[in-house]
């Protein structure tokens, strides 16, 4: 084994972890991926044996590339304002995936994501390295160009921005009652029933991508919701159970074919927030097995 084998043997040992941070990051698969294997380049052209800690310098790394590339992806605007939602990671309802479990680790919800989404690039970043994954605001003052008490900063902004973000009820079992009851009355166009488990208050968030244009949506209001819900109903004849990010969720599967991903956020038994990924060229992206 020659010394490149040795360092991509090590490189892989922090895969998971840097695909974690990257994930938190930019809310995108491919993205995260992208910021891994260019973390991987730096290294191949650094000289490993000046690294004392190569675990921190990766997630240094990794952090520095998804910055650049929050940075760009604002400069472009490329993301729908409203009705965005990030790429979510399905899994089989039974949780059995081991390598999707360990990139959630600490289950990092949709609805979570979405609330970073909103963030300034660089109070994202200091809120994922320091309260995701403990690094010292004297590591992310350097990476932000600040000093160790304005990252600090940015990460107490970014807290209070996120206390506006819903906190999930847990228990699985509860979860996926609700969701099943949801699912009931959608399938049998029940409105009565669909508004009994919605927040008075719950987001339906449906991002279809740029095509068609218009389409994506963001509504408010158990009524209003519950309307939107009946409106594209039919596919719940194609629903499946999932977890969604760690949580009860659904899949529209036709013929083999993913339709769309929805992820859903409860608290209190009622469903408070509605994730709907139906962008077509995304969600041929996704790797969802065995779930038809």
């Amino acid at each position: 084994m020659n010394d490149n084998d040795v360092l991509a043997q090590q490189f892989e040992a922090h895969r998971t972890h840097l695909r974690a941070v990257a994930y938190r990051m930019l809310g995108s698969l491919s993205e995260a991926e992208d910021a891994v294997q260019e973390s991987w380049l730096r290294l191949s052209r650094t000289d490993a044996d000046t690294v004392e800690n190569l675990g921190g310098w990766l997630t240094t790394v990794v952090a520095r590339v998804c910055l650049n590339m929050l940075q760009s992806r604002r400069t472009r605007r490329e993301d729908p304002l409203d009705a965005a939602v990030p790429d979510p990671i399905v899994t089989r309802a039974d949780g059995s995936d081991p390598e999707h479990e360990a990139v959630l680790a600490d289950s990092v919800g949709l609805a979570l994501l979405v609330v970073l989404g909103t963030l300034a690039p660089a109070e994202r970043l200091a809120f994922v390295l320091h309260d995701m994954f403990a690094v010292p605001f004297e590591d992310i003052a350097p990476i932000v160009e600040r000093t160790p008490a304005a990252a600090r900063q940015l990460a107490s902004r970014a807290r209070r921005r996120l206390q506006g973000a819903p906190v999930p009820d847990t228990d699985p079992v509860r979860q996926r009652a609700v969701v099943d009851a949801f699912l009931a009355a959608a399938r049998s166009g029940d409105f009565d029933a669909l508004v009994a488990v919605l927040d008075p208050d719950v987001v339906l968030r449906a991002d279809t991508g740029a095509v068609p244009a218009g389409a994506s949506t963001m509504v408010r209001g158990s009524a209003t919701v519950a309307g939107r819900v009946l409106g594209f109903a039919r596919l719940a004849r194609f629903a499946h159970p999932a977890l969604v990010n760690g949580a009860a969720g659904v899949v529209a599967i036709s013929d083999g074919q993913l339709l769309s991903v929805m992820g859903v956020t409860i608290r209190r038994g009622n469903i408070v927030e509605i994730d709907i990924l139906a962008d077509r060229e995304r969600l041929a992206g996704l790797v969802v097995e065995n779930l038809d």
